[in-house]
Protein backbone atom coordinates (compact mmCIF):
# COMPACT_ATOMS: atom_id res chain seq x y z
CA UNK A 1 0.00 0.00 0.00
CA UNK A 2 1.39 3.40 -0.99
CA UNK A 3 -0.12 6.40 0.75
CA UNK A 4 -0.38 9.65 -1.22
CA UNK A 5 -0.21 12.82 0.84
CA UNK A 6 -1.34 16.05 -0.77
CA UNK A 7 -1.07 19.51 0.68
CA UNK A 8 -4.68 20.48 1.36
CA UNK A 9 -3.72 23.54 3.40
CA UNK A 10 -0.99 24.80 5.70
CA UNK A 11 -2.54 23.34 8.83
CA UNK A 12 -2.60 19.80 7.40
CA UNK A 13 0.89 20.18 5.97
CA UNK A 14 2.36 21.46 9.23
CA UNK A 15 0.65 18.63 11.10
CA UNK A 16 2.17 16.09 8.69
CA UNK A 17 5.81 17.25 8.71
CA UNK A 18 6.78 15.83 12.14
CA UNK A 19 5.22 12.48 11.24
CA UNK A 20 7.16 12.45 7.98
CA UNK A 21 10.39 13.05 9.93
CA UNK A 22 9.42 10.74 12.79
CA UNK A 23 10.10 13.33 15.49
CA UNK A 24 9.34 16.90 16.51
CA UNK A 25 11.98 19.18 14.99
CA UNK A 26 13.71 21.84 17.06
CA UNK A 27 15.93 24.72 15.89
CA UNK A 28 15.45 23.49 12.34
CA UNK A 29 14.31 24.62 8.94
CA UNK A 30 12.27 22.07 6.99
CA UNK A 31 11.76 22.46 3.26
CA UNK A 32 8.81 20.58 1.76
CA UNK A 33 8.75 19.95 -1.97
CA UNK A 34 5.31 19.89 -3.60
CA UNK A 35 5.19 17.97 -6.84
CA UNK A 36 2.85 18.34 -9.80
CA UNK A 37 0.18 17.95 -10.83
CA UNK A 38 -1.83 18.38 -7.61
CA UNK A 39 0.61 19.45 -4.93
CA UNK A 40 1.65 15.99 -3.78
CA UNK A 41 4.17 16.09 -0.95
CA UNK A 42 7.52 14.94 -2.27
CA UNK A 43 10.93 15.28 -0.68
CA UNK A 44 11.02 16.70 2.85
CA UNK A 45 14.42 17.98 4.00
CA UNK A 46 15.35 19.13 7.50
CA UNK A 47 18.48 21.19 8.21
CA UNK A 48 19.78 22.64 11.47
CA UNK A 49 19.28 26.38 11.80
CA UNK A 50 22.95 26.73 12.78
CA UNK A 51 24.13 25.11 9.52
CA UNK A 52 21.90 27.26 7.32
CA UNK A 53 22.64 30.47 9.22
CA UNK A 54 26.41 30.24 8.79
CA UNK A 55 27.40 33.28 6.72
CA UNK A 56 30.09 31.42 4.79
CA UNK A 57 28.63 27.96 4.30
CA UNK A 58 24.91 28.51 4.88
CA UNK A 59 24.06 29.66 1.32
CA UNK A 60 25.83 26.61 -0.13
CA UNK A 61 23.97 24.29 2.23
CA UNK A 62 20.71 25.88 1.10
CA UNK A 63 21.63 25.51 -2.59
CA UNK A 64 22.49 21.86 -2.03
CA UNK A 65 19.09 21.24 -0.45
CA UNK A 66 17.38 23.01 -3.35
CA UNK A 67 19.25 20.75 -5.76
CA UNK A 68 17.79 17.70 -4.05
CA UNK A 69 14.28 19.21 -4.15
CA UNK A 70 14.67 20.01 -7.84
CA UNK A 71 15.87 16.46 -8.58
CA UNK A 72 12.73 15.22 -6.85
CA UNK A 73 10.56 17.30 -9.18
CA UNK A 74 9.40 19.98 -6.74
CA UNK A 75 7.24 22.62 -8.41
CA UNK A 76 6.61 24.55 -5.20
CA UNK A 77 8.45 24.67 -1.90
CA UNK A 78 7.04 25.39 1.55
CA UNK A 79 9.45 26.43 4.30
CA UNK A 80 8.78 25.67 7.95
CA UNK A 81 11.04 27.17 10.63
CA UNK A 82 10.95 25.38 13.98
CA UNK A 83 12.27 27.94 16.43
CA UNK A 84 11.31 29.92 19.50
CA UNK A 85 13.04 33.00 18.09
CA UNK A 86 10.48 35.81 17.43
CA UNK A 87 10.98 35.98 13.67
CA UNK A 88 8.01 38.09 12.62
CA UNK A 89 8.29 41.75 11.87
CA UNK A 90 5.44 44.16 12.44
CA UNK A 91 4.84 43.38 16.12
CA UNK A 92 6.14 45.52 18.95
CA UNK A 93 6.56 42.41 21.10
CA UNK A 94 8.71 40.64 18.52
CA UNK A 95 11.01 43.19 16.86
CA UNK A 96 13.38 41.58 14.39
CA UNK A 97 16.51 43.42 15.49
CA UNK A 98 16.12 43.23 19.24
CA UNK A 99 15.66 39.51 19.76
CA UNK A 100 19.32 38.62 20.24
CA UNK A 101 21.49 36.07 18.44
CA UNK A 102 18.71 33.49 18.23
CA UNK A 103 16.61 35.76 16.03
CA UNK A 104 19.57 36.68 13.83
CA UNK A 105 20.52 33.03 13.26
CA UNK A 106 17.00 31.87 12.53
CA UNK A 107 16.29 34.79 10.21
CA UNK A 108 19.57 34.22 8.34
CA UNK A 109 18.70 30.54 7.92
CA UNK A 110 15.30 31.42 6.47
CA UNK A 111 16.69 34.07 4.13
CA UNK A 112 19.46 31.79 2.84
CA UNK A 113 16.79 29.22 1.99
CA UNK A 114 14.57 31.76 0.29
CA UNK A 115 17.44 33.12 -1.78
CA UNK A 116 18.29 29.59 -2.93
CA UNK A 117 14.73 28.45 -3.66
CA UNK A 118 13.03 31.45 -5.23
CA UNK A 119 15.05 31.60 -8.47
CA UNK A 120 13.83 28.06 -9.21
CA UNK A 121 10.20 27.97 -8.07
CA UNK A 122 9.26 31.53 -7.23
CA UNK A 123 8.11 32.93 -3.86
CA UNK A 124 8.38 30.58 -0.93
CA UNK A 125 5.51 30.19 1.51
CA UNK A 126 7.11 30.36 4.99
CA UNK A 127 5.67 29.24 8.31
CA UNK A 128 6.98 29.23 11.86
CA UNK A 129 6.23 26.64 14.54
CA UNK A 130 7.36 27.57 18.05
CA UNK A 131 6.73 26.09 21.48
CA UNK A 132 3.69 28.37 21.88
CA UNK A 133 2.03 28.50 18.47
CA UNK A 134 2.28 28.57 14.68
CA UNK A 135 1.93 31.37 12.18
CA UNK A 136 2.75 32.56 8.68
CA UNK A 137 6.11 34.32 8.76
CA UNK A 138 5.00 37.21 6.57
CA UNK A 139 1.53 37.69 8.05
CA UNK A 140 0.93 40.75 10.26
CA UNK A 141 -2.84 40.42 10.61
CA UNK A 142 -4.01 39.70 14.15
CA UNK A 143 -7.20 38.06 12.95
CA UNK A 144 -5.23 35.60 10.85
CA UNK A 145 -2.03 35.16 12.86
CA UNK A 146 -2.20 36.44 16.46
CA UNK A 147 1.09 37.70 17.93
CA UNK A 148 1.59 34.47 19.90
CA UNK A 149 0.55 32.38 16.91
CA UNK A 150 -2.34 30.02 16.49
CA UNK A 151 -2.55 27.30 19.16
CA UNK A 152 -0.54 24.13 18.58
CA UNK A 153 -3.58 22.03 19.39
CA UNK A 154 -4.91 23.09 15.96
CA UNK A 155 -2.19 20.94 14.41
CA UNK A 156 -2.83 18.03 16.74
CA UNK A 157 -6.53 18.05 15.91
CA UNK A 158 -6.05 18.23 12.14
CA UNK A 159 -7.20 15.40 9.86
CA UNK A 160 -3.61 14.31 9.29
CA UNK A 161 -2.86 14.33 13.01
CA UNK A 162 -6.05 12.38 13.74
CA UNK A 163 -5.25 9.77 11.09
CA UNK A 164 -1.73 9.32 12.44
CA UNK A 165 -2.97 8.88 15.99
CA UNK A 166 -5.62 6.42 14.86
CA UNK A 167 -2.89 4.48 13.08
CA UNK A 168 -0.90 4.27 16.31
CA UNK A 169 1.94 6.35 14.87
CA UNK A 170 4.17 7.78 17.58
CA UNK A 171 6.55 10.72 17.43
CA UNK A 172 9.98 10.65 19.00
CA UNK A 173 11.04 13.65 21.06
CA UNK A 174 14.23 14.22 19.08
CA UNK A 175 16.02 13.23 15.91
CA UNK A 176 18.49 11.21 17.93
CA UNK A 177 15.66 9.22 19.55
CA UNK A 178 13.99 8.67 16.18
CA UNK A 179 17.12 7.29 14.51
CA UNK A 180 18.59 5.27 17.34
CA UNK A 181 18.16 1.49 17.40
CA UNK A 182 18.12 0.66 21.13
CA UNK A 183 20.38 -2.18 22.21
CA UNK A 184 18.71 -5.31 23.54
CA UNK A 185 19.31 -6.36 27.11
CA UNK A 186 22.62 -7.95 28.05
CA UNK A 187 21.24 -11.47 28.49
CA UNK A 188 19.40 -11.34 25.15
CA UNK A 189 22.59 -10.19 23.43
CA UNK A 190 24.55 -13.03 25.02
CA UNK A 191 22.02 -15.57 23.79
CA UNK A 192 22.14 -14.09 20.29
CA UNK A 193 25.95 -14.07 20.32
CA UNK A 194 26.08 -17.74 21.36
CA UNK A 195 23.72 -18.69 18.52
CA UNK A 196 25.74 -16.65 16.02
CA UNK A 197 28.98 -18.23 17.22
CA UNK A 198 27.57 -21.75 16.86
CA UNK A 199 26.37 -20.90 13.33
CA UNK A 200 29.84 -19.65 12.36
CA UNK A 201 31.50 -22.72 13.87
CA UNK A 202 29.12 -25.04 12.02
CA UNK A 203 29.85 -23.23 8.75
CA UNK A 204 33.60 -23.46 9.36
CA UNK A 205 33.41 -27.22 10.02
CA UNK A 206 31.35 -27.70 6.88
CA UNK A 207 33.87 -25.73 4.83
CA UNK A 208 36.77 -27.81 6.21
CA UNK A 209 34.90 -30.98 5.32
CA UNK A 210 34.31 -29.71 1.79
CA UNK A 211 30.54 -29.73 2.20
CA UNK A 212 28.29 -27.67 -0.06
CA UNK A 213 27.02 -24.63 1.92
CA UNK A 214 23.88 -24.33 -0.21
CA UNK A 215 21.67 -26.19 2.25
CA UNK A 216 22.72 -23.86 5.08
CA UNK A 217 21.91 -20.84 2.91
CA UNK A 218 18.51 -22.25 1.97
CA UNK A 219 17.73 -22.78 5.65
CA UNK A 220 18.89 -19.24 6.38
CA UNK A 221 16.49 -17.81 3.78
CA UNK A 222 13.66 -19.88 5.25
CA UNK A 223 14.56 -18.54 8.70
CA UNK A 224 14.43 -14.98 7.35
CA UNK A 225 11.03 -15.54 5.75
CA UNK A 226 9.64 -16.98 8.97
CA UNK A 227 10.93 -13.99 10.93
CA UNK A 228 9.36 -11.52 8.49
CA UNK A 229 6.06 -13.41 8.55
CA UNK A 230 6.08 -13.21 12.34
CA UNK A 231 6.69 -9.44 12.22
CA UNK A 232 3.90 -9.02 9.66
CA UNK A 233 1.45 -10.99 11.80
CA UNK A 234 -2.28 -10.23 11.80
CA UNK A 235 -3.31 -6.75 12.88
CA UNK A 236 0.12 -5.19 12.41
CA UNK A 237 1.03 -2.44 9.97
CA UNK A 238 4.27 -2.26 8.04
CA UNK A 239 6.70 0.04 9.83
CA UNK A 240 6.86 2.31 6.79
CA UNK A 241 3.11 2.52 6.21
CA UNK A 242 1.15 5.68 6.90
CA UNK A 243 -2.62 6.05 6.88
CA UNK A 244 -4.32 8.21 4.23
CA UNK A 245 -4.07 11.94 4.86
CA UNK A 246 -7.14 12.75 2.80
CA UNK A 247 -10.80 11.90 3.09
CA UNK A 248 -13.39 12.47 5.77
CA UNK A 249 -12.34 12.37 9.39
CA UNK A 250 -13.69 9.81 11.79
CA UNK A 251 -14.63 11.79 14.92
CA UNK A 252 -15.51 9.93 18.06
CA UNK A 253 -13.30 6.93 17.39
CA UNK A 254 -10.82 6.26 20.18
CA UNK A 255 -7.15 6.01 19.18
CA UNK A 256 -5.95 2.45 19.02
CA UNK A 257 -2.69 1.39 20.53
CA UNK A 258 0.17 0.80 18.12
CA UNK A 259 1.01 -2.87 17.80
CA UNK A 260 4.76 -3.31 17.84
CA UNK A 261 5.91 -5.93 15.34
CA UNK A 262 6.64 -9.28 16.93
CA UNK A 263 10.18 -10.45 16.26
CA UNK A 264 11.91 -13.80 16.84
CA UNK A 265 13.72 -14.83 20.00
CA UNK A 266 17.33 -13.80 20.54
CA UNK A 267 18.91 -17.08 19.30
CA UNK A 268 17.07 -16.80 15.98
CA UNK A 269 18.22 -13.19 15.61
CA UNK A 270 21.78 -14.31 16.28
CA UNK A 271 21.53 -16.96 13.56
CA UNK A 272 20.15 -14.35 11.18
CA UNK A 273 23.04 -11.99 11.96
CA UNK A 274 25.48 -14.78 11.11
CA UNK A 275 23.56 -15.74 7.96
CA UNK A 276 23.51 -12.18 6.60
CA UNK A 277 27.31 -12.27 6.56
CA UNK A 278 26.97 -14.58 3.55
CA UNK A 279 26.70 -12.47 0.39
CA UNK A 280 24.27 -14.88 -1.35
CA UNK A 281 21.99 -14.84 1.71
CA UNK A 282 22.15 -11.07 2.05
CA UNK A 283 21.45 -10.65 -1.68
CA UNK A 284 18.55 -13.10 -1.49
CA UNK A 285 17.08 -11.06 1.35
CA UNK A 286 17.51 -7.90 -0.72
CA UNK A 287 15.84 -9.53 -3.73
CA UNK A 288 12.94 -10.71 -1.57
CA UNK A 289 12.06 -7.08 -0.78
CA UNK A 290 11.56 -6.08 -4.42
CA UNK A 291 8.09 -6.53 -5.95
CA UNK A 292 7.76 -8.85 -8.90
CA UNK A 293 10.95 -10.87 -8.47
CA UNK A 294 9.21 -14.24 -8.21
CA UNK A 295 11.50 -17.07 -7.15
CA UNK A 296 14.64 -15.02 -7.74
CA UNK A 297 15.52 -15.04 -4.03
CA UNK A 298 15.52 -18.84 -4.00
CA UNK A 299 17.71 -19.01 -7.09
CA UNK A 300 20.04 -16.40 -5.64
CA UNK A 301 20.53 -18.20 -2.35
CA UNK A 302 21.32 -21.41 -4.25
CA UNK A 303 24.14 -19.64 -6.07
CA UNK A 304 22.43 -19.21 -9.43
CA UNK A 305 22.00 -15.72 -10.86
CA UNK A 306 23.80 -14.18 -7.90
CA UNK A 307 25.13 -11.33 -10.02
CA UNK A 308 22.44 -10.97 -12.67
CA UNK A 309 19.58 -11.53 -10.23
CA UNK A 310 20.86 -9.01 -7.74
CA UNK A 311 21.55 -6.63 -10.61
CA UNK A 312 17.92 -6.77 -11.71
CA UNK A 313 16.68 -6.23 -8.18
CA UNK A 314 19.02 -3.28 -7.66
CA UNK A 315 17.85 -1.83 -10.98
CA UNK A 316 14.26 -1.99 -9.74
CA UNK A 317 15.36 0.17 -6.81
CA UNK A 318 17.89 2.47 -8.49
CA UNK A 319 17.17 2.73 -12.24
CA UNK A 320 14.37 5.14 -13.24
CA UNK A 321 13.72 3.03 -16.34
CA UNK A 322 12.90 0.01 -14.15
CA UNK A 323 12.16 1.71 -10.84
CA UNK A 324 9.58 0.16 -8.53
CA UNK A 325 8.18 1.87 -5.44
CA UNK A 326 8.65 -0.07 -2.19
CA UNK A 327 5.74 -2.05 -0.82
CA UNK A 328 5.35 -1.05 2.87
CA UNK A 329 3.64 -4.34 3.68
CA UNK A 330 6.92 -6.02 2.75
CA UNK A 331 9.52 -3.47 3.80
CA UNK A 332 7.90 -2.64 7.15
CA UNK A 333 8.21 -6.13 8.68
CA UNK A 334 11.65 -6.54 7.08
CA UNK A 335 12.81 -3.35 8.73
CA UNK A 336 11.48 -4.53 12.10
CA UNK A 337 13.43 -7.80 11.83
CA UNK A 338 16.63 -6.12 10.66
CA UNK A 339 16.48 -3.59 13.49
CA UNK A 340 16.01 -6.46 15.95
CA UNK A 341 19.04 -8.20 14.44
CA UNK A 342 21.08 -5.02 14.93
CA UNK A 343 19.80 -4.59 18.48
CA UNK A 344 21.01 -8.10 19.40
CA UNK A 345 24.15 -8.37 17.25
CA UNK A 346 27.60 -8.37 18.85
CA UNK A 347 29.64 -5.27 18.12
CA UNK A 348 31.27 -5.47 14.71
CA UNK A 349 28.83 -7.99 13.22
CA UNK A 350 25.87 -5.83 12.25
CA UNK A 351 27.19 -4.23 9.04
CA UNK A 352 25.13 -6.43 6.64
CA UNK A 353 21.87 -5.72 8.49
CA UNK A 354 22.70 -2.01 8.79
CA UNK A 355 23.45 -1.77 5.06
CA UNK A 356 20.10 -3.37 4.22
CA UNK A 357 18.37 -0.94 6.59
CA UNK A 358 20.14 1.93 4.86
CA UNK A 359 18.91 0.66 1.51
CA UNK A 360 15.34 0.44 2.77
CA UNK A 361 15.48 3.97 4.18
CA UNK A 362 16.91 5.38 0.94
CA UNK A 363 14.34 3.51 -1.14
CA UNK A 364 11.59 5.12 0.95
CA UNK A 365 13.19 8.56 0.55
CA UNK A 366 14.30 8.81 4.19
CA UNK A 367 17.73 10.30 3.56
CA UNK A 368 18.51 11.14 7.18
CA UNK A 369 17.91 7.58 8.35
CA UNK A 370 19.80 6.18 5.35
CA UNK A 371 22.84 8.33 6.12
CA UNK A 372 22.78 7.25 9.76
CA UNK A 373 22.62 3.54 8.90
CA UNK A 374 25.37 3.85 6.28
CA UNK A 375 27.63 5.58 8.79
CA UNK A 376 26.96 2.82 11.33
CA UNK A 377 27.60 0.08 8.77
CA UNK A 378 30.89 1.61 7.62
CA UNK A 379 31.98 2.13 11.22
CA UNK A 380 31.68 -1.65 11.67
CA UNK A 381 33.06 -2.60 8.25
CA UNK A 382 34.71 0.24 6.27
CA UNK A 383 34.96 -2.01 3.20
CA UNK A 384 31.33 -3.13 3.12
CA UNK A 385 30.42 -2.91 -0.55
CA UNK A 386 26.69 -2.22 -0.32
CA UNK A 387 27.22 0.44 2.35
CA UNK A 388 29.89 2.13 0.22
CA UNK A 389 27.63 2.15 -2.84
CA UNK A 390 24.83 3.71 -0.83
CA UNK A 391 27.22 6.26 0.63
CA UNK A 392 28.14 7.33 -2.91
CA UNK A 393 24.48 7.65 -3.92
CA UNK A 394 23.67 9.68 -0.80
CA UNK A 395 26.69 11.96 -1.27
CA UNK A 396 25.57 12.63 -4.84
CA UNK A 397 21.97 13.27 -3.79
CA UNK A 398 20.63 10.54 -6.09
CA UNK A 399 16.98 9.68 -5.34
CA UNK A 400 15.64 6.13 -5.81
CA UNK A 401 14.60 5.12 -9.31
CA UNK A 402 10.83 5.23 -8.78
CA UNK A 403 11.08 8.86 -7.66
CA UNK A 404 13.09 9.94 -10.70
CA UNK A 405 10.80 7.99 -13.04
CA UNK A 406 7.79 9.88 -11.65
CA UNK A 407 9.31 13.34 -12.10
Amino acid sequence: MTTVIRAQGPRELLAYVPYRLGYRPRDSVVLVGLRPPRGRVGLVVRVDVADLADLEHGPQVARSVVGHLAADGAQRVVLVAYTDAPLRTGYTDAPLRTGGDGVARARAAVEHCREAVEPHVGPVEAWVVSSTGWYALDCAEDDCCPPAGRPLRDLESSEVGAHMVLAGTALADSREDALRIPRAGAEARRRAARAARRAHERAARAAQAGEDPVDDRVRALALWRAAVALAAGPGRRGAEEAPPAEGPGRPGRAPREALAPEVPAAPVLGRLAAALGSVPVRDAVLVSLVPGTGDLADRTVRGADVDSGTGRAIAAIVDPAAGRAPDPSVTGPARAVLEAVVAHAPRGSAAPALALLALLAWWHGDGGRAVRRVEEALAEDPAHRLARLLASALDAGVPPGWVRADV
